[in-house]
């Protein structure tokens, strides 16, 4: 098998740049977890302001930022709401149960990835000892590549505020949605009490995710983190590269999106294969193939050209800063002629 060299798999996969890494080696560091790591409080002063919110946390992974927030915000016994296929519900361990005892709700999405919220408000529980208390509801955005619309998230707000509870977003990929969108950060973080910003997906830093809301929940997840062994010691070594990945990768990733687009149209006008043009919303292309019994050899055949992506039934295919247009050409030459050998033209 030849050398991977263009990973669609992920947008986790991009490597740190040559001016990313040299800003890492500079980094002026102290100790985190004493408070005195300055590059990292530089970091979580800039992303409060950046986001119009009191403070933030840096924390490892989205996974961390999602925990941590969701146990800020709830006590055992409670619940949050949340998507039936939402990454703090399905891929997350189950982590808020485990550590919170935090109940789920889950709702199923809607094509628009938004959940109906007249199903949210019937899935508020009242004041009874029967029930877990209903406490929060969380979003993410994007979800699969989905940007949610503008207005639902003051839609979103306002049930919240009649029915007394928190409002999270999983703002993985929001920065997608926001370019996508072209909004600013405030334009949508104003409408929430937390959100979780990913610095690893699209951005390009090797690690990190911070959390950002008013400062009693961010004094409240500071505590959880520690106890999740999230407190870092000279960690401004990645708040530096998280810091640079904020300042300067933000507005390309309307290439990201350009490329997906253009992905997704190659595709589609393949013989034997089903992608939704409309679903290349941002950064994700999905695409099913008639015949599934052959998906795992185009997958082994990618592979042999140095492409890899991810295989199952609905492949899902991301494109990032380390994949440029002639990489998206070659997959879908790839997928055409391996079409065009086992006879699916």
């Amino acid at each position: 098998m030849n050398t991977i060299n263009a990973d669609f798999r992920s947008d986790t996969v991009s490597r740190p740049s040559p001016a990313m890494r040299e800003v890492m080696v500079k980094a002026p560091v102290g100790d985190d977890v004493f408070g005195d790591d300055p590059t990292v409080n530089a970091l979580e002063t800039w992303t409060a302001e950046f986001a119009g919110k009191e403070a933030a946390l840096f924390c490892t992974s989205g996974t961390q930022s999602n925990l941590v927030a969701l146990l800020a915000h709830c006590q055992r016994g409670d619940e949050y709401i949340v998507g039936q296929e939402a990454h703090t519900y399905k891929y997350e361990g189950g982590g808020a149960a485990v550590f919170g005892g935090i109940q789920p709700q889950p709702i199923e999405y809607s094509n628009d990835s938004t959940l109906d919220l007249n199903k949210v408000r019937s899935k508020v529980k009242p004041d009874d000892f029967h029930f877990a208390r209903s406490r929060l509801l969380c979003l993410e955005n994007t979800r699969s590549g989905d940007v949610l619309p503008m207005d639902y998230h003051s839609q979103a707000a306002s049930l919240c505020s009649e029915t007394g509870l928190a409002l999270h977003l999983d703002g993985a990929r929001l920065f997608n949605a926001c370019v996508k969108q072209q909004v600013s950060l405030q334009d949508i973080a104003q409408h929430y009490d937390s959100i979780s910003l990913c610095i690893s997906k699209g951005l390009g830093a090797p690690a990190g995710s911070i959390l950002v809301g008013n400062a009693e929940l961010i004094d409240q997840a500071r505590r959880w983190r520690k106890m999740l062994g999230g407190g870092m010691r000279q960690a401004g070594i990645m708040a530096a590269a998280c810091q640079y990945a904020l300042e300067n990768n933000i507005p390309r990733l309307a290439e990201d999106h350009k490329n997906a687009l253009h992905l997704a149209k190659g595709l589609a006008s393949l013989p034997g294969v089903n992608c939704d043009i409309a679903r290349a919303q941002t950064n994700m292309v999905f695409m099913t193939l008639n015949d599934a019994a052959i998906t795992d050899g185009l997958v082994a055949r990618l592979a042999d050209e140095g492409i890899a992506v991810l295989g199952g039934d609905v492949m899902r295919l991301v494109t990032h800063m380390d994949i440029d247009r002639s990489a998206v050409d070659r997959l879908i030459s790839v997928c055409d002629a391996y079409l065009q050998g086992i006879g699916q033209h």
